[in-house]
């Protein structure tokens, strides 16, 4: 039996995910978590063979997340399953130790082909993640560009101004102070060399971070 773990922050997630893990015959989900820290104290203490997680978590975000696990538990197989498509986030969850990267778009067969295909040491991508890593890669390797300066959560706030929330809405979404999500906004602006949330917008178009 494969022993998976499930870590999303969504537990109507967890409970599809649940269903069909552990409708496939060969697999087991062994653990659950929440949030990033409960993801890494769970994958610590029942040391699953694959580890699904959610990139947009409070707390710890899931590619920290994926860092940690992998740089403690390496024998731990990722899979990370989101509903991101846009190119930072394939590109950083790979390059943080990764396996595999799934959208929650993909079929549930998909899924279950990706957790298979990672426990047995393999990787696996979807086209548009694999493509996306081509062209990245066809540019010149993984960096290179001003995006690849910004933290995780530097790119999370980015993108959640860019979609129109507010510092409230984004603090409530990823557990951090409105005061922090304005730090974090301050720090864009000048990292970026930009002026103000239009012009934040206008950038994540451009750097398909979100979509137009």
């Amino acid at each position: 039996m494969i022993r998976v773990l499930l870590a999303d922050d969504h537990s109507i997630v967890r409970d599809g995910l649940r269903r069909l893990v552990e409708g496939a015959g060969d697999m087991a989900v062994v653990g659950e978590a929440a949030d990033g820290r409960e993801a890494i104290r769970v994958a610590a203490e029942v040391l699953p063979d694959v580890a699904i997680v959610d990139i947009s978590m409070p707390g710890l975000d899931g590619l920290e997340v994926v860092q940690h696990i992998h740089a403690t538990n390496p024998a731990v197989a990722i899979l990370v399953l989101t509903m991101h498509e846009e190119e930072q986030y394939a590109v950083r969850a790979i390059g943080a130790g990764a396996r595999g990267y799934i959208t929650k778009r993909s079929a549930a067969d998909q899924l279950l082909r990706a957790i298979r295909k990672v426990h047995e040491g393999g990787r696996y991508l979807t086209d548009e993640a694999a493509e996306i890593l081509a062209r990245r890669m066809g540019k010149g390797a993984l960096g290179g560009s001003d995006l690849d300066s910004l933290s995780t959560r530097e790119i999370q706030v980015l993108r959640s101004l860019a979609l129109g929330r507010s510092n409230r809405e984004i603090g409530e979404a990823y557990k951090i102070s409105t005061k922090t999500v304005d730090t974090y906004r301050s720090r864009l602006l000048k990292k970026l060399n930009l002026r103000n949330n239009a012009e934040l917008t206008r950038y994540a178009i451009q750097r398909r971070i979100v979509e137009p």
